[in-house]
């Protein structure tokens, strides 16, 4: 036991005198190289994580936001699912079987109407989504820039409306101004109605910012003809969206659900979104493998080099009786502190980085192209500590490998080595 422990107190000394010993040398800055490449390592994956993270749960917010997780209507499979409804009749012992649902957090309806706005040197087409005065503008705020959501009347139609910053700007429109909705109907002259706009709105989702306008349902059921329980479906939002197929599922089966209605997902209303979201899994993951090969193959390098030049050293602690474990260990040990000074450094400069970016946004993005303006940043810790001690782990068992080089080290060779 006493052994065991002078040999482990030998092994300790020596490695610490050979890991911070100021005297140049080669290993000495193969030492140098292999933590900064593991700081670039743990850096990076540390970074790409959480960047992805943001990322992915941005957009998802900014689709949730907008359409809700999941949408319940007349099945329609002859029809694109973004477009006007088949109206459905209000279903109140149904909405409450709904709200009680443990995942549901509120439920309200909506529909939708094709119409045109129209101004003395501009028209513009635009998909108006009615809601009434049950919904909560707390998801929508985010994106409004200027104003603020539409008032609801109880006894008429509200006359306000707010468009998107692109119609606003590509109609010359501000708050305030009055502007000429037509609604076109099948068979019918179209009916024209003076709106106000009160609000101007930004998801940075082009397809959504250039198609669409928020206004009243009761609007809406007045054009259409429909009687105040018609509505084109409801929309739902729940605590947590990890839950959405879940509770897609849950909800279709309820006794009381129409046999001719849908639960529809936003997934299957925005596929492309979630594909592409989906597709920085694996971007993100090969990135990560790289990085950890990348530390991998440095420090079975170092350690290489680091065994070869103190190859003299090795074989005169054999010939004192050193045994092959005890000489290992020192250079198990010295790596070890190079790989554990790579991750506190590299840990240290990806937090930082995160936290400069969520502090000033100085990482800029093509709104158009990314639905962000700057990237987002989202640090889970248990991620950040998994990186760290997997980063460890795995490079000590690498480790192993060129250390076995010490066992066929002959003491006598090993002296004379030069």
């Amino acid at each position: 036991m006493k052994d065991k422990q002078f040999n482990l107190k030998v092994a300790g000394f020596i490695a610490n005198r050979i890991a911070f010993n100021q005297q140049k040398s080669f290993s000495r800055f193969i030492i140098r190289l292999s933590i900064v490449a593991t700081v670039i390592s743990v850096m990076v994956m540390i970074v790409t994580l959480s960047l992805a993270n943001g990322f992915q749960e941005t957009v998802s917010q900014k689709v949730f936001s907008f359409w809700g997780h999941i949408r319940v209507q007349e099945k329609q499979p002859e029809k694109a699912i973004i477009s006007e409804e088949t109206p459905i009749i209000t279903n109140d012992l149904l909405v409450n079987s709904i709200k009680q649902n443990p995942a549901v957090q509120s439920i309200h309806p909506f529909a939708t109407r094709y119409a045109i706005l129209k101004t003395k040197e501009d028209m513009e087409g635009v998909l108006v989504k009615g809601f009434d005065s049950t919904y909560d503008f707390t998801h929508f705020r985010q994106f409004i820039k200027e104003g603020r959501p539409v008032q609801f009347n109880d006894s008429t139609y509200s006359k306000e409306i707010m468009v998107s910053a692109i119609t606003a700007s590509r109609m010359g429109l501000k708050l305030n101004d009055s502007i000429i909705i037509y609604f076109i109907l099948p068979g019918q002259d179209p009916r024209p109605r003076k709106i106000t706009i009160v609000g101007i709105y930004k998801t940075g989702i082009e397809e959504y910012d250039r198609l669409f306008a928020i206004g009243d349902i009761k609007l809406i059921q007045r054009l259409n003809n429909w009687q105040p329980d018609e509505v084109g479906g409801y929309e739902i939002f729940l605590t947590d969206y990890k839950k959405i197929d879940g509770t897609v599922k849950e909800l279709y089966e309820l006794d009381n659900f129409p046999e001719t209605w849908d639960t529809i997902s936003v997934r299957e209303i925005s596929p492309n979104i979630f594909d592409w979201l989906g597709m920085q899994d694996v971007t993100r993951n090969v990135l990560i493998g790289f990085m950890i090969i990348v530390a991998v193959i440095n420090l079975i390098t170092c350690l290489i080099i680091l065994v070869l030049e103190r190859i003299r050293m090795v074989g005169i602690l054999k010939s004192l009786g050193a045994t092959d474990w005890t000489v290992q260990k020192i250079f198990l040990r010295h790596s070890t502190i190079i790989t554990l000074t790579g991750i506190i450094l590299g840990a240290a400069l990806g937090l930082g980085l995160l936290g400069l970016q969520q502090a000033t946004g100085f990482i800029k993005l093509k709104e158009e192209a990314y639905y962000l303006s700057e990237a987002a940043v989202k640090i889970v810790w248990w991620q950040v500590g998994l990186i760290c001690l997997g980063t460890l782990i795995v490079c000590f068992l690498v480790m192993m490998i060129p250390s076995l080089l010490v066992r066929k080290v002959q003491p006598v060779k090993a002296i004379q080595f030069r």
